[in-house]
């Protein structure tokens, strides 16, 4: 069966050993061809299960004697296009190397593969009183967390995955096997080569081992929701809310849209279709209701229409799981249609001109576009909604993204608080960062990749 790749390379997999972890299977090419996002599926010519780092370090190899394209993957959750093949080649599955190798109970550190999710971690931990916080609100896995520099809801309190990983274990493009940090909660010793990898989006190299930092789970917790009749109340409540420096563990904000949708597809009757902010206090008793009252003062200020706060771990599992599922209540608005995630992130203060503009440029764009954020770190998205029975809703779609951007950037922004590049972001990077730093990191590429076959086409363009 002829599948794009030279013969000389399929007798060599075939003495690597790899029997049925290797694959030409179109239906398994088919699932490695895209990730949750609006890029043009490209088919890998074969797909590789990896269950070991030796079988990365062998794959790789064989990869870079003979230029083959690789380009990691995960669970298939990423909304950049990080895992589409543009060149082909293989598609390097590590979603198999899911073993919790070591937790350290006294020290609140582990190491896990690459191909563990969040959920998988904490269900382990939980019986040690230890938790991981980083939460993007999706079945992802960690491996694929670090590669994107993710976060999520809990990052305004806990930090963003770059703040959670001490350590890694990273296969180089030529098959060498780098150990980068360690497990002292500070070091200054040369380059920091874990947060190099941290957001490289697997085009310098493939983690297979994390060293993470863990969290006691809190005594207490509790979940507030708070309404507004208007977005700026909302906003300016949020902007309060972190100025006092009130160490909310969660903040985040669904406009009327959002809400709307959220109320039909999570079944929300008791709450209304109107600016929200979703919280959650972690501590002691006495700390979490302080904080809830100190906020729902701030909230009442701003005429906040309602504020109710609850306890129990059903009440907030429910409210956070109608959080979690936003993405597809705003899909589930127009069937059929696909979602341009924007993920624009701004200083706090800046937060107000940013959502309010995104929100005018929704309404000049006539598309409907659900809004939602981690404001508490000044990280918002907009889902932009591509109708299938307008031919230009695309087009229209990817230049209110464009709009949206580049307001962000101009407000002292980014391009991507916790997404990252990958094939949707590329044409932001050098505006944001220089040409001159742009050539740092095409450099820092070649030096690592020299054949160019990590992950090709992502971060850089051409």
């Amino acid at each position: 069966m002829s599948i794009g790749l030279p013969d000389v390379v399929l007798q060599g997999f075939d003495a690597l050993g790899l029997g049925d972890r290797l694959t030409v299977n179109a239906a398994i090419r088919e699932q490695h061809s895209h990730g949750e996002d609006t890029t043009t599926p490209v088919m890998p010519d074969a797909v590789v299960f990896a269950e070991t780092t030796d079988d990365v370090v062998r794959t790789l190899t064989l990869c870079h004697q003979h230029g083959i394209a690789v380009t990691p993957f995960g669970a298939g959750t990423s909304l950049e296009g990080h895992v589409t093949p543009v060149r082909r080649g293989v598609s390097l599955d590590v979603s198999k190397m899911a073993a919790i190798l070591e937790v350290n109970a006294e020290d609140m550190d582990c190491v896990i593969e690459p191909g563990v999710t969040r959920q998988q971690l904490n269900e382990y931990l939980r019986d040690q009183g230890l938790f991981f916080p980083v939460d993007p609100g999706s079945h992802c896995t960690i491996g694929g967390m670090c590669a994107t520099r993710a976060s999520g809801t809990n990052a305004v309190r806990y930090g963003t995955i770059r703040e959670n990983v001490l350590g890694l274990e990273v296969v180089l493009a030529d098959g060498r096997v780098i150990q980068t940090g360690g497990r002292t909660r500070k070091a200054a010793n040369g380059y920091d080569l874990t947060r190099l990898f941290i957001g490289s989006e697997g085009t310098l190299g493939v983690i297979t081992r994390i060293r993470l930092r863990l969290h006691g789970i809190p005594e207490a917790q509790s979940a507030a929701v708070c309404q507004f009749e208007s977005l700026a109340a909302c906003v300016e409540t949020v902007i309060a809310v972190m100025q006092v420096g009130i160490p909310v563990a969660r903040i985040e904000l669904l406009d009327e849209v959002q809400m709307g949708a959220c109320i039909a597809f999570s079944k929300l009757p008791d709450m209304q279709p109107i600016p929200t902010l979703f919280l959650e206090f972690d501590g002691t008793p006495a700390s979490v209701r302080e904080q809830a009252e100190q906020v729902e003062a701030i909230a009442r200020d701003f005429g906040a229409a309602s504020f109710a706060w609850a306890t129990d771990a059903e009440a907030r599992n429910r409210l956070w799981k109608a959080r979690h599922d936003a993405y597809w209540a705003g899909i589930a608005m127009v069937p059929g249609s696909r979602g341009i995630a924007t993920d624009v992130c701004v200083p706090i203060s800046r937060l107000a001109e940013a959502l309010l503009g995104a929100k005018e440029d929704i309404a000049a764009s006539g598309l409907l576009a659900p809004m939602v954020g981690h404001v508490g770190d000044g990280n918002f998205h907009t889902v932009i909604l591509v109708p299938p029975d307008q031919p230009d809703a695309l087009e229209r779609a990817w230049a209110l993204d464009k709009k949206i951007v580049a307001r962000g950037l101009a407000l002292g922004g980014t391009c991507s608080g916790e997404h990252g590049i990958g094939l949707g972001k590329r044409e932001f990077l050098e505006t944001e960062h220089g040409a001159e730093a742009l050539a740092v990191m095409r450099s820092l590429k070649t030096a690592l990749d020299p054949k160019g076959i990590m992950n090709p086409g992502k971060i850089f363009r051409n």
